[in-house]
């Protein structure tokens, strides 16, 4: 069972870097390409075959990183996201990417549903879903910067701890 932390952690950035990466995809690349992709009216490639695929990886990365996160803290999961003091910086990181989970599953993608038409919406429900979705990515994305250093300090203190 030695093995086990190490391969918790190493799920653990490999999910987070795919959502992290996806989520800088989205919103500094994806959404800007879509404005003048909609301009030119090519856009269609975009929505049918991209997003659905980017946002599959994004959600379930999202999941797995925080899951994975939660088996590398163990019994001291509950200690984090009490914020006891030798906890405190990896619990400021869980909650971050605790929020930013919530985000992902209850605000983005039942958006996102709507926008891309697997959810039979309104125009007036399309143009809201897409305020609300791009809000709560770009909220994800402020959230990310302290998230990542929260996590990468909480993660060399727990080194020092023997953790």
């Amino acid at each position: 069972m030695t093995y086990l932390p190490g391969i918790f952690r190493w799920f653990h950035i490999l999910a987070g870097v795919t959502w992290i990466g996806l989520l800088y995809y989205f919103n500094l690349v994806q959404v800007p390409a879509m404005k003048a992709a909609t301009a030119d009216g090519t856009s269609g490639g975009i929505t049918k075959h991209v997003m659905p695929r980017a946002l599959l990886w994004f959600r379930w990365a999202a999941v797995i990183t925080w899951i994975m996160g939660a088996g590398l803290l163990g019994p001291h999961l509950i200690s984090a996201f009490k914020l006891e003091p030798t906890f405190a910086p990896i619990g400021v990181g869980a909650w971050l990417g605790t929020v930013m989970l919530f985000n992902v599953w209850v605000l983005i993608w039942p958006n996102q549903k709507k926008i891309l038409g697997i959810v039979v919406a309104s125009e007036d429900e399309k143009v809201k879903a897409r305020r609300i979705a791009f809000l709560a990515s770009r909220t994800n994305t402020m959230l990310s910067i302290p998230m990542l250093f929260f996590m990468a300090n909480g993660l060399s203190h727990r080194a020092l701890v023997g953790l």
